[in-house]
């Protein structure tokens, strides 16, 4: 499993829209195959600030089912509008205990 982390900063004063168009792609994003969950979160000192949780099969179910597919065009097209700057994008593993 790989969790695709996504930190989101949304032109203040659009957040509400930026949750609906959030709320409209999930269906988009969680029917991807090799999705396994999706998890928005929102920040408390900084409400403008989004991270975007995905877990993965893999970076390759991440890059080839959903970044080089129409699902992608569709969920960008949807979120893009209210980015502030582009979002930051990282893959991590779990560490064992």
């Amino acid at each position: 499993m790989v969790l695709e982390v996504a930190l989101i900063d949304v032109i203040p004063g659009r957040e509400d829209e930026f949750a609906a168009a959030y709320a409209e792609g999930h269906r988009t994003l969680h029917g991807t195959p090799g999705c396994r969950s999706i998890r928005m979160t929102r920040g408390i000192e900084s409400p403008s600030r989004f991270v975007l949780l995905v877990e993965w099969d893999s970076v390759a179910a991440h890059e080839e089912n959903f970044r080089a597919t129409e699902r992608f065009v569709t969920w960008r097209g949807l979120i893009g509008p209210f980015f502030a700057a582009p979002p930051v994008v990282e893959h991590f593993t779990d560490v064992p205990a």
